[in-house]
């Protein structure tokens, strides 16, 4: 098997790919190399930890021809570690269309010896018609089954063949493609076309279209073209995606924009470095911006690198401590259009697959999206199935101490109503059952302690449900609520049919007054 995972969260992959030139460790950021004028020297990218890069298979051929199949792409580019090529979907995309057929530069490809290749594709960028998505999409697939005979037909399986999946915003499309592409064998999947959404801010757009392709195939890994900038790497990890590749580092330097963590600035502007790379250490802000053009580029390109860089390494440590979640809101906070992508995780039922069912540190509830949490729906799904012949119960808010029946309060409950159904009730996990309130992540989570609104109902529909139909499918004669600010909102909006309703304001010794 040449991937293997070791920790996931959400559907962001700690993992190994394995190459014949040496293995790369997921969520890996592969940087893009010119075949033939780089600017910043390759040595370098590898000393700074990328394991792999990319060029591109198309140029390399115009330019070198027969040098480079004798020589080999490692010996050109002057790198010994995994090398992935493009194999010039970038400049179809570009100019419409190249002069060479699939099968010669899939035969080139293999003849170079990249460790990981992609066929000849026809991108069907962002925008077009439905026809004409469809009619670049069947191309791609022709194109991939051309290539893929022709591998087949050579015996040549050391390399990785990735299987480029098109269809941009028509999803239904993006899912015929990566159907199709698996079905023929691929061993890795390629999300094409994706620059134009990025550079135009449509992360919910793209998060969509990752979404259905991650829903379509779970376990190979993904590869996205494009993608280098830190706000968006987390978001992709987090939606699946392996490996993605960018030129942003360089190209940004050209444009004299400055990466950080929570997106660019352009140098000119900056009168601080916070950055504590090689680079911003050795100089001001003013000195940087007076280097001469061609020097400030190259210094520029490699501070861009150590934030990409900084920002896998980020992205793998909350994956490995089950933190991802809260990674990408933090990041999403950064843009309005992140967050928009961020919400739509709620309709994105295949993160809670790759989600632990446990996880050694507690999860964090802040504000209503966070009731879409992996671990928050499993668990509203556990407690739903619950059922008691107790035909009276107490809901009580959930309170501070862990398990809820070793509080002081479920204590006091316990003693006044013995015979009652005894519940704690929280915001984002819905009805907690005493007998089962020490399960992950009910006893396992900490709440912001802001005051939840009035508009409860609309805010937290998860909690409503799971509510009503603890309620309905538990016959109960009597219901006892004391209810918090919260399940005030919850009782305002909505209606509990029992004959036998009571609902107490919740304050301190509550219990002694019941």
């Amino acid at each position: 098997m040449f991937f293997e995972v070791r920790y996931s969260d959400l559907a962001g992959r700690i993992g190994k790919i394995k190459t014949p030139s040496g293995t790369i460790e997921t969520p890996a950021f592969i940087p893009v190399v010119h075949p033939v004028s780089q600017s910043v020297d390759v040595e370098f990218l590898k000393k700074l930890g990328f394991e792999a890069v990319i060029t591109n298979a198309y140029i390399t051929l115009k330019q070198y021809g027969d040098i480079a199949r004798e020589k080999g792409i490692h010996e050109i580019i002057n790198f010994d570690g995994p090398i992935m090529t493009d194999s010039g979907g970038y400049q179809v995309l570009e100019y419409g269309t190249i002069d060479l057929e699939p099968s010669f530069i899939a035969q080139f490809e293999k003849d170079i010896e990249s460790d990981i290749c992609v066929p000849l594709d026809k991108p069907t960028g962002y925008g077009l018609s439905y026809e004409v998505a469809e009619r670049y999409v069947d191309e791609t697939i022709r194109n991939s089954k051309e290539t893929l005979d022709l591998i087949k037909s050579n015996n040549n399986t050391n390399s990785i063949w990735v299987g480029p999946v098109q269809g941009a915003e028509h999803l239904d499309l993006v899912k015929k493609s990566a159907g199709l592409l698996d079905d023929m064998g691929y061993e890795m999947m390629a999300l094409g076309s994706p620059v134009q959404l990025l550079v135009s801010y449509q992360f919910a757009i793209l998060a969509n279209i990752i979404a259905t392709l991650k829903s379509t195939i779970m376990s190979k890994p993904i590869h996205l073209f494009g993608a280098g900038h830190p706000l968006t790497i987390p978001l992709a990890v987090a939606l699946g995606c392996d490996t993605f590749d960018s030129a942003s580092y360089i190209l940004y330097a050209r444009d004299n924009r400055y990466m950080h963590p929570n997106g660019t600035s352009k140098l000119d502007n900056l009168t601080y470095l916070a950055c504590q790379c090689p680079t911003c250490i050795s100089m001001t802000a003013k000195e940087f911006i007076s280097l001469k053009d061609d020097e400030r580029t190259v210094e520029l390109a490699k501070h861009n690198l150590y934030v990409l860089r900084s920002e896998v390494l980020s992205v793998r440590q909350a994956i490995m401590e089950g933190r991802l979640w809260d990674y990408v809101a933090q990041k999403a906070r950064a843009h309005p259009k992140l967050m928009e992508a961020f919400k739509l995780f709620k309709n994105y039922k295949y993160l809670e697959d790759a989600t632990p069912l446990y996880k050694k540190k507690a999860i964090f509830f802040m504000e209503s999206i966070d009731q879409y949490r992996p671990e928050a729906s499993r668990i509203r799904r556990i407690l739903s199935t619950f059922r008691t012949d107790k035909k009276k119960i107490v809901l009580f808010p959930d309170t501070e101490v862990s398990p809820f029946y070793c509080s002081q309060e479920y204590f006091k409950l316990s003693k006044k109503f013995s015979d009652y159904q005894i519940c704690a009730y929280n915001p984002f996990i819905g009805m907690i059952p005493i007998e089962i309130s020490d399960i992950y992540p009910v006893a396992h989570n900490v709440i912001s302690k802001k005051k939840f609104n009035c508009n409860s109902s609309k805010d937290y529909p998860t909690f409503v449900s799971s509510l009503q139909e603890f309620l309905s499918c538990n016959f109960f004669d009597e219901i006892l609520i004391v209810a918090d600010d919260f399940m005030q909102g919850i009782i305002q909006d909505i209606q509990i049919t029992s004959k036998n309703l009571k609902v107490i304001e919740n304050s301190n010794g509550v219990i002694d007054q019941l």
